[in-house]
């Protein structure tokens, strides 16, 4: 039986080049992102942005670099993208804004007024019942 070798991946050729893209990509990401976290050591204070604790070599592993636009690949090098969090307030961070991106209307961008109206009205008979019988 013949081997099949035409078509996308079915060649040793095709899929050894698809590897070569996958890699070189990943090794200019990597070049990207090595070394933002020491440079934002060195040029903000060791202290979270929001909890201003403070941090010593013996607990700085605990601090992070926050991308204030959240884009990992947007990496000034006057730092002006990043901010130092302790993990604890970067993950509130992420969560926060994961909660904003699920929100109603977040994703298809209708505003209040363009959201469908509320259909349980749990005070509607209220007023009937604190009538005086």
């Amino acid at each position: 039986m013949a081997e099949h070798s035409g078509g996308p991946g079915g060649s040793k050729g095709g899929s050894g080049r698809l590897d070569e893209v996958v890699a070189r990509a990943r090794r200019d990401r990597d070049d990207r992102l090595s070394g933002y976290r020491e440079l934002s050591l060195k040029i903000h204070p060791w202290v979270c942005g929001r909890c201003w604790r403070a941090f010593t070599r013996e607990n700085l592993h605990l601090l992070t670099v926050h991308h204030k636009d959240h884009n990992h690949d947007n990496n000034p090098l006057d730092g002006s993208n990043w901010e130092n969090l302790c993990v604890y307030c970067h993950d509130n961070e992420h969560s926060r804004y994961l909660d904003h991106q699920a929100g109603a209307g977040a994703a298809s961008g209708a505003s209040v007024d363009e959201r469908p109206e509320a259909t349980n009205r749990p005070f509607e008979r209220l007023k009937d019942l604190l009538k005086p019988k």
